[in-house]
Parts: structure tokens; sequence; C-alpha cells
């Protein structure tokens, strides 16, 4: 895969304090995370929890009402926004629809960053553009109107010009929404070996425990607002402690190395209480384990 890529270090994002608003309603209360440089860190949790606020507010998208973020050691706040487009690039859970634009030019508005708004491309934007559009196997559907396109093949068409941003930090909400099966794990396991090969830090929100546990160095686990859990996917894939925050009784079963959990069929439960979260490590994590000192690598070859 390596001549369809152009390599971009990654970068780290940290979290200090953050309580965010949504008009009157408090989504984020006192957020502290890290995330370190060149890592693929899951964000899961319940419906409502938090996880879309907090990408978006990482991605400078939302402002907090108080705390802030840190790019590398740039506070987030201080960038342009052109700037800040160059160094995240971050797709969110529901993008809007383009009208009367091709495939192409859809990816080819991760380049603004680069060339401005109604700026030249250049050799390297036509480049970024092509490797996306293959990355994302969308070379045959160049010159379909978007709104053409299923729902699968338009997310892969806005996952693709979020590759061509080239950024030093990936912020996925949802990545998998609407994709089949082939196309769900396909696209991870393609997004995991770029950041293999870049060094790229990826931050995604996914639903399916599995599949994050499959395709990320850490997992972090949100409820009500708040970080409550951060470990890797071995330590975050315990029964208990999942039931604690999704309120459904949970199996674990280990495949091929892989920790998975199953949800208990006809066992929902009101939820029970998490212990409270203390400081470990610069993330917010329950005290019934410990954020990870250093990388676990990719658990899944991709």
């Amino acid at each position: 895969m390596t001549e369809f890529l152009t390599p971009a270090a990654g970068a780290s994002l940290r979290a200090e304090g953050l309580n965010v608003a949504v008009g009157a309603r408090n989504v984020l209360t006192q957020v502290d995370v890290t995330f370190a440089a060149g890592r693929v860190s899951a964000l899961c949790g319940p419906n409502g929890c938090g996880k879309s606020t907090l990408l978006r507010t990482l991605g400078g998208l939302l402002k907090p009402v108080s705390g802030r973020v840190w790019l590398d050691d740039t506070p987030l706040d201080s960038l342009r926004a052109r700037e800040r487009a160059r160094r995240i690039a971050l797709l969110a859970q529901t993008p809007g629809m383009p009208f009367g634009m091709t495939v192409a030019e859809l990816v080819a508005c991760g380049r603004y960053s680069h060339t401005g708004m109604g700026g030249r491309l250049g050799e390297r934007d036509n480049l970024a553009i092509e490797r996306a559009l293959h990355l994302m196997e969308l070379d045959t559907l160049c010159t379909r109107d978007v709104t053409a396109l299923s729902g699968g093949e338009r997310q892969r068409a806005f996952i693709a010009m979020a590759l061509a941003q080239e950024g030093n930090v990936l912020l996925l909400d949802e990545p998998t929404t609407y994709l089949d099966v082939r196309h769900r794990i396909d696209i991870l396991a393609r997004i995991r070996e770029l950041n293999r090969e870049t060094g790229m830090t990826v931050v995604w929100v996914l639903h399916d425990l599995n599949q994050a546990a499959a395709f990320s160095d850490a997992m972090l686990l949100m409820r009500d607002g708040k970080l409550v859990f951060s470990g890797t996917p071995d330590e975050t894939m315990d029964p208990d402690r999942l039931m604690a925050v999704f309120a459904t009784p949970m199996q674990r079963i280990d495949f091929q190395g892989l920790p998975m959990c199953l949800p208990v069929l006809g066992g929902q439960v009101g939820r029970r209480d998490v212990c409270e979260p203390v400081e470990v490590g610069g993330a917010s994590v329950s005290n019934v384990s410990k954020v990870p000192d250093g990388p676990n690598g990719g658990r899944h070859g991709g």
C-alpha cells in the first residue's frame, strides 16, 4: 500500500479540564485525556454519552466552556482555521450532502486547507486526491454525482476527502456507518495500515466494540459526559466493566488472540454504577484499572 500514501507524522492531542455545553445542556464534564502521537484510539459508549461532542471539540469545531485542547505543545485555539485543518482532519457523524458535485470534486475539498477556497490544485494536491480515491476503492466512481451514490459509497467518499487532507491527526465519527460487512472491515484495516505506515494519529468513534478492539491500540469508555475508563482492548473488554457502562450483560470470547464480547440475549439490566473516575497517566479512568504505559500495537493484522 505504500506507493499510494504520503507519509505524515502523527501529533499528540491533549484535553485538559474540558467542560462543553451544547445549548443549555452540559455535555462534557471535566474531561482530561491524552491521545499519544501515532496511536489508534477508539471512543466507545452508549448513545448520547458525549463521544461526538468530544471528537468535535478535539477537532476545534466546538469551543469548550472551560478547559483547553493542545495539539502537541500548541494550544488548538491559537491556530488559525486553515492551519488547524492542515494538521487535523475531522469527519463528522452526519456531514452535509453536497449537491451538484462529483466524487472527485468532493474529495478535492480535502485540499482546501492547502490551496485555499477556489485555489488551484497542484501536482501534489492531485496526487493526494488520487491516492485517497484509490484507498477507498472509488477510482471508477470519480465522475459520479455524490447524490447518486449509495449510502456506503457516499461514506467512503467522505472518508477519502478526510484522507486527502493529509493531516497529522485523523478524527472519524462512526466511519463505518452505512457500510456492508466487507467494506466495514476493509476500511478499518486500511486506515489501521495507513496509521502504521505513516505514523498518523487516529481517534475514531466506533459502536462495534469487537471492531474497536481488533483495530485499535487503546479503547476509551464514556458515560454521561465523562471518561470513565481507558486501557488496552484486552483490559477494556471485561464483561463487568462493559455492563457498568452499557447496562447490558456481556460474555467474553477470545478468538484467534482477539478479545470479543457478545451481549447476553434477553439480559438487559438497569444501569450499574461504575467506580468514581480518578486521574491516572493523564486520562480520566476508572480506578479498577490503569492506562497502559506504552503502545499496545494493533491487534489486527489488517
